[in-house]
């Protein structure tokens, strides 16, 4: 039996397993199917983790990163875990995609979230080169210029005021006549003389060149207008990746928000005692890199007391 299985092998996941590794657990295996790193793989430059002066790759950064966890003895399975159930002892079963079982003392999970895409013209080609879903991440590579942000709910209005600090003008297009946010919010948004606001207007194509994006199309109530700007930022929401704690029944493991975000608390405890959520796809997560691997660490630092409490 495994004391910890952890599910998921982006930062919080890796960095579990360094913590629960280098406290003394013998017996960790993380189980990740692709190389390690997580979606901060994707991004193209990052220049905000502390401790790290030089700008780099999300790929460079996460490169040691494995490294240094196996050097404690942390364990990688290349394989998908499909389904995590709980024994009648409180122990739980790891259902891997290769019909095989291994049971667990205890559960990191760190399966992450996946931001929706708008759905407009090369979106997907520009991914990273222009179009981002995190204003925190790529804001500042846009400091005195002009952006689009893409969205109606809270976050696309919070991250469009965030991006009026750094940016010259904010485009904020939103597909309807008003917006789902907070009205205090939304009041901001248009006292706000840095922030443009478009709606019953929808994005209709980005385009560019090999240094990146260029400008954006977008469909408005007056027709085709294009912005000239060089970012786009979108904020349509997140689909939690929470699929590894359904069921047979359909039910959940452990309890998540209406949104489908595990509820945990500040250790990163769910309601069921041994079982952890961490990163992206807990309540309330900030979907940083730092705060992702502050999870996994606090997860792992609780996960061994708990073992230690309860194994004999």
């Amino acid at each position: 039996m495994l004391d910890v299985a952890i599910i998921g092998g982006g930062p919080a996941g890796l960095t579990a397993g360094l913590y629960a590794t280098r406290g003394g657990l013998k017996a960790v295996t993380m189980f990740e199917r692709g190389m390690p790193g997580g979606q901060i793989m994707n991004s193209s430059e990052i220049e905000n983790y502390p401790g790290v002066p030089t700008v780099m790759s999300g790929m460079d950064m996460m490169a040691v990163w494995p490294e240094q966890c196996s050097r404690f003895g942390l364990k990688h399975e290349m394989i998908t875990v499909e389904r995590i159930s709980l024994n009648n002892d409180g122990t739980f079963k790891i259902h891997k995609e290769d019909g095989t079982n291994e049971d667990a003392f205890s559960v990191i999970v760190g399966t992450g979230s996946t931001p929706r895409r708008a759905g407009f013209k090369n979106e997907d080609k520009f991914f990273g080169r222009g179009v981002s879903t995190c204003a925190t991440c790529d804001g500042f590579f846009y400091k005195n210029k002009e952006v689009t942000v893409i969205g109606g709910g809270d976050t696309a209005l919070e991250e469009a005021i965030y991006l009026s600090t750094i940016c010259s003008k904010v485009y904020l297009v939103h597909r309807r006549d008003n917006f789902r946010a907070a009205p205090s919010t939304v009041e901001r948004v248009f006292k706000n003389d840095k922030i443009e606001v478009l709606l019953n207007s929808r994005p209709d194509e980005v385009f560019g060149d090999d240094m990146g994006v260029s400008g954006i199309h977008i469909s408005t109530p007056n027709g085709i207008r294009t912005l000239n700007t060089t970012g786009v930022f979108i904020f349509v929401g997140n689909d939690i990746n929470n699929a590894v704690l359904k069921q047979a029944d359909g039910s959940f493991l452990c309890n998540l928000n209406e949104s489908g975000e595990v509820i945990v608390d500040l250790n990163m405890r769910t309601n069921i005692k041994g079982l952890y959520a961490t990163g992206d796809m807990r309540l309330d997560a900030p979907k940083q890199v730092v705060c992702a691997a502050g999870d996994g660490a606090a997860a792992a630092i609780d996960a061994i007391s708990y073992f230690m409490e309860h194994k004999n």
